[in-house]
């Protein structure tokens, strides 16, 4: 029996001796059991470039205020929205420059690039004495940062078939716990000559650059994760090849990765542009992202502006336990309860069913504000880790529908276009984000839906808006042949 299945891998597949992908496929073949330490490379560089996006929301209010550019107080969230956007318009310009590099030259050295451009820029911005510097130092990150699209392709080549939902999810957990741990490292570690000044006296460094803790100890993450990506195998294949085993030899692969029939010779002459199943899961990947970061940005100024403005009156450290408890409760359910799920219902009903629930949990958020005390940490948390949970999962399955919608030698080309619109509606979000709060906190007293019930609102459409589009004839799958 053993036998014959070597014989038939061997039959399906053409592997070309010194070509990096086919000696990745040869070890899936032989692979049994979960992919863990697949899964754990994957997602521990993900994380590593996930926690510079979102760690600055919780003390950018205070960042803002201490460059004295905003005249009132309100205008805070208007500056904030500019360097929130920053690092998104700067990934915009260079995704899709990223993801052709990694058709052609490889996965491994855009991982690479990508981690060491934390390690620096990141770094740089904990330093910022101005807003500009903050604003070109974000904006440059973005630039250099390109690995999130040719990660979630190596997720897919890394791992066999049965486990591609895994994999996949393995890159937005390590997304969302990032973008929710990341902000947590900001809130407790900002500002520390303050918060410890046992530890940290008033003359020290960290004293004159309030901001860069949390920045150093992101980027000494990264540096450990950059070197350690020296280590990682190539999963591009180098050869070209009629038949391309990008994925297990088994029979259709799910993760886009199938073998060319007789009519799809050369897929890479195929217009990405044209592919409908492609361009649909792309779109309404954006519209949720749109949401999903313009909420990001609001939540941190919500809870940190004052009662009377409609806000919490947290601090920093406030909003950072808020976000670990979140991230933590993400974890659990992305590593353990999504893949099942995903499983029985499918990545395009359960993203539309997630969607659904989180427009009445977000309408609450108004009425949160009203509680205090230890009610309102109970419901506040519960809140905020369910949204995220619903926000991580929906992007989790249209990380699969893409993936599913295209051939290996071009996925990450098909990753580039996805990250380049993605950012250009992650960078509308939180300046988008950012001037609606505003806008929000000053008509306080207005008759219709006054201070954050029209922020909220707002928010909710943009949600409903997402959910209509995972409806057919929109979003559609591609089929196996």
């Amino acid at each position: 029996m053993g036998e014959e299945l070597v014989e038939k891998l061997v039959k399906k597949n053409e592997y070309i001796e010194g070509c990096p992908g086919c000696k990745a496929d040869q070890y899936k073949q032989i692979q049994r059991g979960l992919p863990i330490k697949q899964v754990f490379i994957v997602w521990i560089i993900v994380l590593s470039t996930a926690l510079t996006i979102s760690s600055l929301f919780p003390f950018l209010y205070f960042m803002i205020r201490d460059f004295h550019i905003a005249k009132r107080e309100e205008d805070i969230g208007y500056y904030a929205g500019f360097i929130g956007s920053s690092y998104m318009f700067g990934r915009a310009l260079t995704s899709v420059f990223w993801g052709a590099v990694s058709d052609r030259y490889g996965r491994k050295p855009v991982i690479i690039i990508g981690c060491a451009t934390v390690v620096v820029f990141n770094t740089l911005f904990g330093f910022s004495v101005n807003f500009w510097m903050a604003i070109t130092t974000r904006f440059l990150l973005g630039c250099f940062n390109g690995l999130l699209g040719p990660i979630k392709a190596y997720a897919c080549e890394t791992v066999r078939e049965e486990h591609q939902s895994l994999g996949l999810s393995a890159v937005s957990t390590a997304w969302g716990t990032g973008l929710i741990i990341g902000p947590a490292l900001g809130g407790f570690l900002a500002q520390p000559a303050e918060k410890y000044p046992g530890i940290f006296t008033q003359d020290s460094l960290f004293a004159r650059f309030p901001y860069l803790l949390p920045c150093l100890i992101i980027s000494l993450f990264a540096a450990v994760v950059t070197v350690a990506c020296f280590w990682i195998p190539e999963t591009l294949h180098t050869h070209k090849s009629e038949k391309i085993a990008s994925q297990d030899s088994y029979d259709g692969l799910e993760c886009g990765g199938k073998e060319e029939t007789e009519g799809q010779k050369s897929n890479s002459k195929e217009n990405l542009l044209k592919n409908w199943p492609l361009m649909s899961s792309i779109i309404v990947y954006c519209v949720f992202s749109l949401h999903d970061m313009a909420y990001t940005e609001i939540f941190s100024l919500w809870a940190e502006s004052p009662r009377r403005l409609g806000g919490l009156s947290y601090t920093t450290q406030d909003v950072g336990t808020v976000l670990a408890i979140s991230g933590f409760g993400l974890l659990v359910f992305q590593s353990s309860i999504y893949p099942v799920v995903e499983k029985i219902t499918g990545p395009i009903r359960l993203s539309r069913i997630l969607g659904i629930i989180s427009i009445p949990l977000l309408t609450s958020y108004h009425y949160i504000a009203m509680l205090s005390g230890i009610t309102l940490s109970i419901v506040l948390n519960c809140a905020s880790l369910i949204k995220n949970v619903f926000s991580i999962s929906i992007v989790t399955g249209l990380f699969i529908l893409q993936n599913r919608a295209v051939d290996q030698d071009q996925r990450g080309a098909a990753n580039g276009i996805a990250m380049t619109l993605m950012s250009l509606f992650k960078a509308v979000g939180p300046a988008g984000g950012g001037m609606l709060f505003s806008w929000g906190q000053k008509r306080q007293h207005a008759n219709f839906l006054p201070g954050d019930q029209m922020v909220f609102l707002i928010l909710n459409v943009i949600e409903a808006i997402a959910v209509v589009l995972t409806f057919k004839p929109f979003l559609v799958e591609r089929r196996n042949n």
